[in-house]
């Protein structure tokens, strides 16, 4: 698993976004991923974990965040929806019912379900590493200008 050792805030502007991807490490996972138009203060600009990410905003070949350690510090239930959509492949989507099938313990037919599994989506800590665009019918955490970029960079 790619290893972030180094704790702090990391940002860096991105043009294709036309805004800068801002995440905060610690312990070893990332903890959250933003997309403000000003980065933090104190910000550094290098870390591995960057340098992926913008392999990936550049659009040249796929690149997965398999290996990036997360920390999902959300309810248990959410935790397994968000689990499942680190796995839905570059260049995907699915459903917000198909989600809730992919999930253990949830019905796509229960109303419920499918607002816990919008509810995991809207409150993903870490959009672009745990891929929230790639669900169509269900909200991001990320604006949505950087959600329909994301989206258009895998062909969704």
């Amino acid at each position: 698993m790619e290893d972030v050792t180094d704790a702090g805030i990391y940002a860096r502007e991105s043009p294709y976004l036309d805004r800068y991807v801002q995440f905060g490490a610690a312990s070893g996972r990332i903890l959250s991923v933003s997309f403000p138009d000003v980065p933090d203060e104190d910000a550094r600009e290098d870390h591995p974990i960057l340098e992926q990410i913008f392999e990936y905003l550049n659009g040249l070949e796929e690149v997965r965040f398999d290996e990036v350690q997360v920390a999902l510090t959300v309810p248990t239930d959410q935790r397994a929806v968000l689990e499942q959509v680190r796995g839905i492949p570059y260049g995907e989507q699915v459903s917000v019912d198909a989600l809730a099938r992919m999930t253990p313990d949830l019905d796509p037919d229960d109303e419920d379900d499918l607002i816990l599994v919008r509810t995991a989506l809207d409150g993903n800590p870490a959009p672009l590493l745990i891929p929230d665009h790639r669900v169509r019918d269900g909200p991001s955490a990320a604006p949505p200008a950087v959600e329909q970029k994301l989206r258009s960079l895998e062909g969704l």
